[in-house]
């Protein structure tokens, strides 16, 4: 179906409407602060002695020589204020971070499992997808506790398309405002079905709009070494984990999980989009993700081991989290179902320290080049990112991991 036959997506529809009223609101609020600044202002100045310039200062070619645009944007209380969540939502929430702070910390001997597309592009066939996962939360709910992977922003080495969230239209408009109402939208119905969603912030402001609705935060392996990004995740009320570096650098994870576990103070917004100083208690639930490297993989017995020296070397909880994906497949994704093998392996042997795994997985097997001039030509449920597994290979994965999981409640248990 060419770009012109494809009918307007409904759900990114009624985004649009809710983006664009919202837009009109905050363009109004705007400039009511612009004229309570410009009514206040004078008499601090006068306070403080501050007198305007004798003349005009020139500031062309200092201030914003490289921004094109300025534009107003949605705030988060305000999207939270018409995409309300309920109570099913809410109590999917609940229920997974329960789960899997249970898992992390060892009173729950069950495993995790993240999976999903690499990044979310179709609300449509993130529902489907949505849908699958929920048939396999109520066949495998004894032995796994499976979350969907929902990224709506896409981390890039260079440049390419950036996310659902930041182009929700896959044309370069970058409607902005539209992709974070349709990603909290999206997020509010994936819960809804009772299935648990996990997410990877990539900008300090965009976890302020779905608040309450991720259970599981990855910190991607290109920002794990940005202690910024650590110390805004010793904040969240979610479950965080870290990445190795694209290097392999376990270390620079093991740092990011201490620096995440202390209280911090800095520089945030508030749901107001307002510059506020955040103050946390640090998040306990940290720990490692091993993706791989560049160099090869870092899921073998041998790997787990190190690590699990590594973080008894630093008193840190010996807790470790697998991606299949990335480094640990050589960017094969076919390869995925060896490592989760090898995994379910050493699982089903006792090992304790595995407690999730992550797997890239998707309707349709594979990936596709995202065409920004024809995105209504898309093939639908395969990837525009990295290449997936299909929903049989998951189900043989889920399958795999579940009895994985018995075998060691079993091993355990006679240890």
């Amino acid at each position: 179906m060419s770009t012109d036959e494809r009918p307007a997506d409904p759900f990114l529809g009624e985004a649009t409407r809710i983006a664009d009223l919202l837009l009109d609101v905050q363009t109004r609020v705007n400039a009511q602060i612009d004229a309570a600044l410009t009514e206040l202002l004078p008499e601090v100045q006068e306070q403080l002695g501050v007198a305007p310039p004798s003349e005009p200062v020139d500031l062309s070619g200092l201030v914003n020589a490289r921004i094109t645009g300025l534009s107003v944007v949605v705030t988060p209380l305000a999207v939270a204020g018409v995409v309300p969540l309920s109570a099913a939502s809410v109590a999917t929430t609940r229920a997974g971070r329960e789960a899997v702070t249970a898992i992390v910390t060892g009173a729950d001997d069950r495993v995790a499992v993240i999976a999903g597309p690499c990044s979310i592009h179709d609300p449509a066939a993130a529902l489907e997808y949505a849908a699958f996962l929920a048939r396999m939360r109520d066949r495998h709910g004894a032995d796994l506790e499976i979350l969907m992977r929902t990224y709506t922003e896409k981390p890039r080495t260079e440049v390419d398309w950036k996310g659902f969230a930041y182009d929700p239209f896959l044309d370069g408009s970058s409607r902005i405002s539209v992709g974070l109402v349709a990603t909290r939208m999206l997020m509010c119905r994936i819960t809804e079905l009772g299935v648990p969603v996990a997410a990877e912030p990539l900008n300090a402001l965009t976890p302020q709009y779905v608040n309450g609705l991720v259970t599981y935060n990855g910190v991607g392996a290109r920002n794990v070494t940005d202690q910024t990004a650590r110390e805004r995740v010793s904040g969240f009320s979610s479950v965080v984990g870290f990445k190795n570096s694209p290097e392999g650098s376990v270390d620079s994870a093991i740092q990011a999980v201490v620096a995440a576990r202390a209280p911090h103070e800095f520089l945030g917004v508030d749901a107001h989009g307002i510059s506020a100083q955040l103050s946390t208690t640090g998040n306990d639930t940290g720990h490692v993700i091993l993706r791989g490297a560049a160099t090869g993989p870092n899921y073998s017995a041998g790997h787990i081991a190190e690590t699990k020296r590594k973080l008894a070397a630093r008193g840190l909880p010996e807790v470790v989290v697998v991606d299949a994906s990335h480094g640990n497949s050589q960017k094969d994704h076919r390869r995925q179902v060896e490592v989760v093998r090898d995994l379910a392996g050493q699982i089903a042997g006792g090992e304790r320290a595995i407690r999730g795994v992550m797997v890239e997985s998707n309707l349709v097997a594979g990936r596709q080049d995202l065409d920004r001039r024809h995105p209504g030509r898309l093939e639908y449920g395969l990837s525009v990112t990295d290449a997936c597994v299909d929903l049989e290979t998951t189900e043989g994965i889920l399958a795999e991991l579940a009895a994985a999981s018995r075998a060691r409640r079993t091993a355990v248990g006679r240890g």
